[in-house]
């Protein structure tokens, strides 16, 4: 088992700052190349007291900006335009990175596609609701309307 010092929220594992042991695969292989780690020494103790700082005070100043924008994403549809056959089946997936730029392209702000959590598969077109997380204590449901490109 690894022991690492989170600098990134990761999914089902913990936020930036916490200090998390994993399968050492798991830490060599994705966590350590993509940056979303370090690993734990009795120095990065230190570290990890910035980290946590700096998440605490983003975190006073977005909560307010994460609840209006949880309003403002509840309040209105967003349409996805997907390449889709005749009876509405697309051609492979609503991925997370899709959801997150079309609340973008409805004038809904900015949201890292990390943060969106879609229910099972979308593999046809219709009204599906999809969660994203804006802040640890906020979340939101969007109204995504999947239509056919034209």
């Amino acid at each position: 088992m690894a022991k690492l010092i989170l600098t990134n929220e990761v999914t089902g594992l913990g936020s930036a700052g916490d200090v998390v042991e994993v399968k050492d695969g798991y830490a060599r292989n994705y966590l350590l190349p993509r940056g979303f780690a370090v690993t734990w020494t009795r120095g990065g103790e230190k570290q990890v007291e910035q980290i946590r700082a700096a998440r605490e005070a983003r975190a006073h100043k977005t909560l307010e900006a994460a609840q209006a924008q949880a309003a403002a994403l509840a309040g209105k549809p967003v349409r996805l335009e997907v390449k889709a056959g005749k009876e509405g089946r697309l051609f492979g997936t609503v991925r997370a990175e899709a959801v997150a730029g079309a609340v973008e392209a409805a004038g809904l702000g900015a949201i890292d596609k990390r943060k969106v959590v879609i229910p099972g598969h979308i593999k046809s077109t219709g009204k599906y609701e999809v969660s994203v997380r804006l802040h640890d204590e906020v979340s939101a449901v969007v109204n995504l309307e999947v239509v056919p490109a034209k």
